[in-house]
């Protein structure tokens, strides 16, 4: 199973987008903040405003803005509309049937593969990508902080 840069990047411009709290955001501040093209992040968020996961903002402070509520956003739901299906093989997709049921051996593997990864990205909600984007921050503010508060010696002189 591969997930191409389209599903990952989109997800990671929905984070982006949530963090702002409702506010629209320029695909230009996406792009800046996560270190990805814009033309390529033109291209998701055309995808990602057909799925209905943000719509568009005209006019000066436009941009774009989660069309509902992050907990309401699964990354099942983002990757399958970005991908496609993500079955690991394709005996397991929904409509396809397996004419080597009868003497293949590793059919129950990719069940279970596939079960496993619906599960694990459709029990993941966007609000929980955020909550976990904004602890990984704050963590990394908390490093730079004791990294520099051990440059700075008792009276406040640098050591």
């Amino acid at each position: 199973m591969w997930v191409s840069t389209k599903a990952q990047y989109g997800l990671r411009a929905l984070i982006e987008i949530g963090r702002q709290g409702g506010e629209a955001v320029p695909l230009k501040d996406v792009s800046g903040r996560q270190g990805l093209s814009q033309h390529y992040l033109e291209q998701i968020a055309s995808n990602l405003r057909r799925a209905g996961f943000i719509r568009s903002i005209r006019g000066a402070h436009g941009g774009y803005r989660l069309a509902r509520p992050a907990d309401q956003i699964n990354a099942y739901d983002v990757v399958t509309a970005l991908e496609g299906s993500i079955a690991p093989v394709q005996c397991v997709e929904d409509d396809h049937t397996c004419e080597s049921q009868n003497v293949c051996g590793t059919q129950d593997l990719w069940f279970r593969v596939d079960a496993a990864l619906r599960d694990v990205l459709g029990g993941t909600t966007l609000a929980d990508l955020i909550e976990q984007s904004e602890r990984q921050q704050h963590s990394r503010l908390v490093q730079i902080e004791g990294h520099y508060s051990g440059l700075v010696g008792a009276k406040g002189h640098s050591v």
